[in-house]
Parts: C-alpha cells; sequence; structure tokens
C-alpha cells in the first residue's frame, strides 16, 4: 500500500490491519437485524458479532510502498484506513469462489450469497 512517506510505520500496519480485520466482520459477520416495527436490533457490538482473534487471518502480511517523492499531504503522509478495509471484499469473493468449487456450481454457474456472507447464508450453498 502506498502510504506516502508514513509517520510511523508501526502506526500505519495497526492501523491497516485493523481496518482491514473490520471490513472482513462486515462482509461475514455483522449481519442487521429489525423488529417488524422497522427498528434496529443489532445497533452495537453486544447484539452482532465482530471479528476477534480467531477469525483473522494466521499469516497476514502488511507491506508498504516507498514513495518518499509525495510531497502533497501532511508530511507527505496519506490515509491509511479506507483502502484496506474496501480490501476486505476479497474474503466475500474468496467464499463465493470456494463454494464455486462445489459439485453443484461447476457447469459455470456462480453462486449469489448476500453479504454479509455469515456462516448461515454459506451453509444454505454448501
Amino acid at each position: 500500500m502506498d502510504l506516502g512517506r508514513p509517520l510511523n510505520k508501526s502506526i500505519d500496519a495497526g492501523q491497516v490491519a485493523g481496518a482491514f480485520v473490520q471490513g472482513m466482520g462486515w462482509v461475514t459477520t455483522e449481519n442487521l437485524f429489525y423488529s417488524p416495527e422497522g427498528k434496529l436490533l443489532s445497533h452495537s457490538p453486544s447484539t452482532y458479532k465482530i471479528p476477534n482473534i480467531q477469525d483473522t487471518p494466521r499469516i497476514f502480511n502488511i507491506d508498504f510502498l516507498e514513495n518518499k517523492a509525495n510531497k502533497t499531504n501532511i508530511r507527505g503522509s496519506k490515509a491509511v484506513g479506507e483502502p484496506p478495509l474496501l480490501l476486505a471484499i476479497s474474503v466475500w469473493t474468496a467464499i463465493q469462489d470456494a463454494l464455486r468449487s462445489r459439485p453443484r456450481y461447476r457447469e459455470n454457474k456462480y453462486p449469489n450469497i448476500q453479504l454479509p456472507a455469515t456462516s448461515e447464508v454459506i451453509l444454505n450453498f454448501v
């Protein structure tokens, strides 16, 4: 990821990892539930599943591109969190690719799974 000239690589690495894991939760576990009256019932981490350390990839490599020529941002640093948050959509596409290997999808059919791809959603396609 190109951060320009990072102010603190350790903090940036933490932000990248945290944003990716947050996005991973967004696409796999953070399902919204509403009451019949339309009130949001899953409104906080106490009412829906957020990722924990057991949900993170075992091998999680983070690397930064050197771009010392960046002069347009404060001290040459760029935003860190948004790109890895959105990169987490790759988790959802990886789940679809894994499901495509199932016999019922081998004839060029692609499973159309919704977001979030919760365990229950995935089991419906297995």
